[in-house]
């Protein structure tokens, strides 16, 4: 790839970097601020309090999915992916100067709530307008490795969150952190977003998008889109079990070591810290395996690991017990979900033609994550307080095994050509065929 190629790469994934360094504070701080905006009493209530709020920001995706895809097949990329991170930094700065329960009850759970609801919007358009630019900014032979930078750069921005909450972990007292420490984050995402704003605004346009000679009437409507509904189905489906694995694994992942493995806070972000450094090194890696071989042996990996090792692993970690332990069986789970999280972005993108591809990702994708992705931790806790906590590794497991079916029957995208306006995959031809 040119260096033109690189720079495109660069500032798609530096904007999703910030935009998943916000959305992934909130929950790694979550244990920090659970007590602040909700009357005192049962610890894992105020969690599920939280939690709570975190899925209503993700059932607010799909309506971001629809409009923030509208824009990006409408408008271009470079247009969605801009409004996206200017969403952002506002629910940003809402977090940060939200008033605590002691000075104005529940007035500030509301201002968390809506900051919620912003981030949701904007996450939703996010995520497809960076995976369809990403797929069409480089050589067709490495839309995989291309493609895989989208989650280093989600994985990198939960990195920097979690680094920096180790440095406030040991520069501030944890009376502090409780008090306003926690706002610090926030803080440094919103100055972040803005510098973010200014790199998209001067952000080259994708070739294939500005080359479609679709009718603009057509671009990113609902009934193009339902032209496509068995693609859109199809990205629901095989969502379902990376994403509920992958928010386990990640944002779940700190908490359940904390409250149910009994580490300490520090020893389980460190251990969370480690572990997505490597994640993220893995992704290119990945991406550039699946230029040779295909997606679909990826995704099979993946699903056939989840779907068998999700309970004994979760198991383990309840009883890891030290650092090292909880490090390598956080890191397995991580090499597993890798098949699922280095390609997964160009895999969708490669179903939809130019004119409906932001769109055709959007939704689907940010329906299934309302559904799944976004209900994970909560499921988690609900399960921890009701005192079946193992039901849950079950649930997780089962969503993996549901998604291996789609995997298995699905055809191989790798050589599909994004060019055109009928795109990769022509309306009312299925993606679900028997791979050949």
């Amino acid at each position: 790839m040119g260096l033109q190629h690189w720079k495109k790469i660069w500032v798609g994934s530096a904007g999703n970097m910030v935009e998943w360094f916000d959305w992934f504070v909130y929950a790694s701080f979550a244990t920090y601020f659970a007590g602040v905006f909700f009357p005192s009493g049962n610890p894992t209530a105020q969690l599920m309090n939280t939690a709570g709020i975190f899925a209503v920001g993700f059932f607010m995706r799909p309506v971001g999915g629809w409009l923030l895809g509208r824009v990006g097949d409408r408008r271009g990329r470079k247009a969605a992916l801009t409004l996206t991170v200017t969403l952002m930094s506002a629910s940003a700065v809402l977090i940060a100067v939200a008033p605590t329960y002691a000075v104005a009850g529940y007035g500030g759970a509301l201002v968390l709530l809506v900051a919620r609801l912003l981030q949701g919007l904007s996450v939703g358009g996010e995520y497809a307008a960076s995976a369809t630019y990403l797929t069409e900014a480089t050589d067709p032979k490495r839309r995989g490795f291309a493609s895989s930078f989208q989650y280093v750069s989600m994985t990198v921005g939960q990195i920097i969150g979690l680094g920096l909450q180790i440095v406030l972990q040991r520069t501030m007292s944890d009376t502090a952190l409780h008090s306003y420490g926690w706002r610090i984050p926030f803080v440094v995402g919103a100055l972040g977003a803005a510098v973010v704003f200014y790199l998209r605004r001067n952000m080259l346009e994708s070739e294939v998008y500005d080359e479609d000679a679709s009718a603009a009437e057509e671009r990113g409507t609902l009934r193009a889109l339902w032209r496509h509904r068995r693609e859109a189905f199809l990205v629901i489906a095989l969502t379902m079990g990376g994403t509920v694995a992958y928010y386990t694994y990640t944002t779940y992942l700190t908490k359940y070591l904390s409250n149910s493995a009994g580490l300490s806070k520090d020893t389980a972000t460190l251990v969370s810290f480690t572990a997505l450094i490597v994640f993220a090194g893995l992704q290119p890696l990945a991406g550039a395996l699946s230029d040779r071989i295909g997606r679909r042996p990826l995704l099979i990996t993946f699903a056939v690991g989840s779907t068998v090792l999700t309970v004994p692993i979760m198991k383990l970690l309840r009883h890891a017990g030290g650092y090292w332990p909880a490090l390598g069986l956080s890191l397995l789970a991580l090499v597993i979900v890798t098949g699922y999280t280095s390609i997964n972005a160009c895999v969708k993108a490669e179903l939809f033609p130019t004119s409906v591809r932001a769109l055709g990702v959007a939704l689907p994708y940010a329906l299934a994550n309302a559904l799944f992705g976004g209900t994970a931790e909560y499921v988690a806790l609900w399960f921890k307080n009701a005192g079946v906590e193992s039901g849950f590794f079950w649930y997780v497991a089962g969503c993996a095994a549901v998604s291996l079916v789609v995997y298995v029957t699905m055809r191989e995208t790798k050589d599909l050509d994004l060019a055109g306006t009928r795109g990769s995959i022509g309306a009312g031809e299925s993606s679900v065929t028997t791979a050949s």
